[in-house]
């Protein structure tokens, strides 16, 4: 299941919260930085993306898939990156349906891979009994445990 890889390839993080929405994306990739999977250059295209055409990559109320259009430099490999926010990211001040708190950021080494990534998130997310309990992980023994779960 999603949640053991993102606890295996050490891709998680949690914060309190961020001023804009630019600084939490950028924490979102830290992780990802770390352990190898991506660059600066990834992240920096992502913020570029949304700058250019709004915050596309809020997928539905609560939940934010940073990604970058296909054959952004800066990706080596392919994983999904964790990041629990406590205090709701603003994108658009004027539609709270865009704020977020769960950020998967997504990077793949090829448009296949890609296309599996997010057809598991998908399929993880529709569960909005699996969401709501997301929203309440402080770390990676809560997402271990949620894992069982829903095994």
């Amino acid at each position: 299941m999603l949640l053991n890889q993102f606890v295996e390839q050490k891709v998680t993080c949690f914060h309190q919260g961020f001023k804009t929405w630019q600084d939490a994306v950028k924490a979102s990739g830290q992780p990802l930085i770390k352990e190898g999977y991506i660059d600066e250059r990834y992240v920096a295209a992502v913020i570029a993306c949304v700058e250019k055409y709004g915050p596309y990559i809020v997928i539905a109320p609560d939940i934010a898939m940073p990604h970058s259009t296909e054959g952004a430099t800066g990706v080596f490999k392919t994983t999904i990156g964790f990041m629990k926010v406590e205090e709701p990211v603003v994108f658009d001040p004027n539609d709270h349906e865009k704020d977020a708190r769960l950020f998967f950021m997504l990077a793949a080494a090829s448009h296949e891979e890609h296309l599996n990534n997010m057809m598991a998130l998908s399929e993880m997310l529709m569960n909005d009994e699996l969401v709501q309990e997301l929203l309440k992980v402080q770390n990676d023994d809560d997402l271990l445990a949620l894992a069982q779960k829903y095994e």
